[in-house]
């Protein structure tokens, strides 16, 4: 029986010699294999003659695998010779032990010694070289990002983004969730963000719409009874791009039905425990820590903080302490409803390693009144016992002994004193704290700290407009306490109407955002009404899922995570374009096909379009 399995084995070799059918990748061949006769297909790395021999780097998407070619065997050799990087080859020959052995690979203790050499295709010298310490720029490996994709660390973002993929779908199945597809072509409907809009050639002069989130669908699932959906989509937003934003991304979309906020954190903290531990082999804690939209404001100046430094340089409001000091830039902040507010940069928890100097006083200074505020003020409490500051005449030694008791500020501390309108104070000061981390690598990229904010504001006042606009989107459900607003015609008591809303906040990045939805007629009405919609142009933009929620609707909710930024944070990554195969640049634009392109007058004519000129 042995007899014949060899025999077995040997044609099959012979089969793969002859057709190039690879018998091993290039990432799993070690010492066990010694003495086989294996063949391996790739592309050439890196081409090396050392006095006569001939090494090759020969790489596939598994790993990297050395060749030997022997001058001796002359066709083969004169056949090297003419192999330039990025060529597409297929080699044959024995695994032989590797005499200077390379421990930064896997495969760095054998090589092969080469016996068939086949050229299955040739390659232009490429725009850059394919290596890991890539030199060219992001635009260069935008325009040809498939050779940027063979390199290991972008293959490895890949390899790690499917295997988050996997863990998402039997996490999911295992809590008997159904997965669902929605449509990508769908009604125009207002989510905040601008629709990508898709002409209709049978319906001329009507847009469908490439869907913000699938929302609208994953309610009417609920009231179609499958109480527990799950789907990783894509998404469409065209808004105006930031640095680290997509306009297609991907994101876990979860909905439930009978169930609350509770409910909803337990299984997302699950799905996070499973994909962590198995990723990364890093425990989670049980339940994740959570705030009030109110309490991140109020405390880190920031609706997505960072909690690696929750513990450090905390916002305090001194407003009271101050209120009564002859001192005119802080008796008009306080006049006209704004706030005093300061934060200790303590020498202990920051780190410090030198004198906060003015040059750095002055850097904070130009941060904050790029962000809206008038100044910075400053109280240094030196290590010999004296206080300095500017401010000295104005707030005596008595407040700024107090103001030092407040912030708990020792020796060698300095506090950062900021006044003016509330949200500029917060905002700035908020992103003040998170410049000093940054600067003293207080930031752990092996930390992950993750944080619920929960109880959003339901509305937000656009100023500009005059006019409330959903802070989340139209169908959150207000917290029972606040719903007997939703009659009022104050402002301010509208501004206050707290939602049954929450983000997931991991290292200062919202990864998540979801809430308990609004599945009451009336209660839908009345949200609508205060954001301008009158029935008829409700019916008219969700119609559809208004007539739904008449037949039966059940209490429900759900939360969407963003999926590109969950990858980018388990690889360390800073930009989700190095997570996604082929990601558009922050204008949008793909400059490896150039798309968005021009169009056909013919294909304008079939869509009934034409393309009005600018002046």
């Amino acid at each position: 029986m042995e007899f014949i399995f060899r025999i077995f084995q040997d044609y099959r070799n012979l089969y793969n010699m002859i057709f190039n059918k690879r018998t091993h990748t290039c990432g799993e061949l070690n010492t066990g294999n010694i003495g086989e006769s294996v063949t391996l297909n790739g592309w050439i790395a890196k081409r090396r003659d050392l006095g006569g021999l001939l090494f090759i780097d020969l790489r596939d998407r598994y790993g990297l695998t050395q060749l030997k070619i022997n001058p001796d065997k002359k066709d083969i050799y004169e056949t090297a010779l003419s192999l330039g990087n990025e060529f597409v080859i297929s080699a044959t020959g024995k695994v032989i032990k590797r005499e200077s052995i390379n421990k930064n690979i896997p495969t760095g203790e054998i090589e092969i010694d080469v016996d068939i050499l086949q050229i299955l295709n040739e390659s232009e010298i490429t725009p850059f070289v394919v290596e890991e310490e890539i030199k060219a720029t992001e635009e260069l490996r935008l325009q040809y990002r498939y050779l940027d994709l063979r390199r290991k660390q972008m293959t490895d973002n890949l390899v790690m983004r499917n295997e988050v993929y996997q863990i998402v779908h039997q996490y999911y199945y295992k809590q008997n969730f159904i997965e669902v597809e929605t449509p990508v072509l769908m009604k125009s409907t207002p989510e905040g963000a601008r629709d990508y809009l898709v002409p209709s050639r049978v319906h001329k002069g009507k847009f469908y719409a490439l869907p913000q989130s699938p929302q609208t669908y994953k309610q009417l699932l609920m009231v179609s009874g499958l109480d527990r959906y799950v789907q990783i989509c894509k998404c469409f937003r065209d808004e105006d791009l930031r640095a680290d934003r997509q306009p297609e991304f991907t994101q876990i979309d979860v909905e439930m039905s009978f169930v609350d906020q509770e409910d909803i954190f337990r299984i997302s903290e699950g799905l996070y425990r499973e994909i962590w531990k198995k990723i990364l082999n890093y425990d989670l804690p049980e339940t994740f820590n959570r705030i009030t939209y109110d309490e991140a404001m109020n405390t880190y100046g920031i609706d997505k903080p960072d909690f690696r430094i929750k513990d450090i340089m905390k916002i305090t409001d001194i407003t009271d302490t101050v209120r009564n000091v002859d001192f005119k830039v802080y008796q008009e902040s306080i006049s006209d409803g704004g706030i005093v507010a300061a934060v200790n940069l303590s020498r202990e928890k920051c780190l410090l390693k030198g004198e906060v100097t003015r040059k750095i006083i002055d850097n904070y200074t130009e941060l904050v009144k790029k962000l809206g505020l008038g100044g910075l003020g400053y109280v240094k409490y030196n290590t010999d016992g004296q206080i300095q500051s500017p401010l000295s005449k104005f707030l005596g030694e008595d407040i700024m002994i107090n103001i030092k008791n407040i912030l708990e500020a020792k020796e060698g501390d300095t506090v950062f004193i900021a006044s003016g309108k509330k949200s500029v104070v917060l905002s700035a000061l908020g992103q003040l704290r998170l410049k000093i981390a940054e600067e003293n690598n207080l930031l752990d990229d092996k930390k992950f700290e993750f944080v619920w904010i929960t109880d959003f504001p339901l509305f937000h006042w656009e100023e500009e407009d005059k006019c409330f606009v959903g802070e989340h989107h139209l169908f959150t459900m207000p917290k029972p306490e606040y719903l007997h607003l939703l009659d009022s015609k104050d402002k301010d008591e509208i501004e206050s109407i707290r939602a049954n809303c929450y983000d997931l906040v991991l290292n200062g990045n919202e990864i998540g955002s979801g809430s308990i939805r609004i599945n009451v007629s009336d209660i839908q009405k009345k949200v609508f009404s205060i954001v301008g919609l009158s029935d008829d142009e409700a019916n008219e933009k969700f119609g559809f899922l208004l007539k739904a929620f008449k037949f039966g609707a059940p209490p429900h909710g759900g939360v969407a995570f963003g999926f590109d930024r969950i990858i980018s944070i388990l690889k360390g990554i800073k930009s989700i374009r190095e997570v996604i195969a082929f990601p558009k640049t922050v204008s949008a634009s793909s400059l490896m096909d150039e798309c968005p392109s021009k169009v056909t007058d013919v294909q304008l004519n079939e869509l009934g379009l034409r393309i009005k000129e600018e002046k």
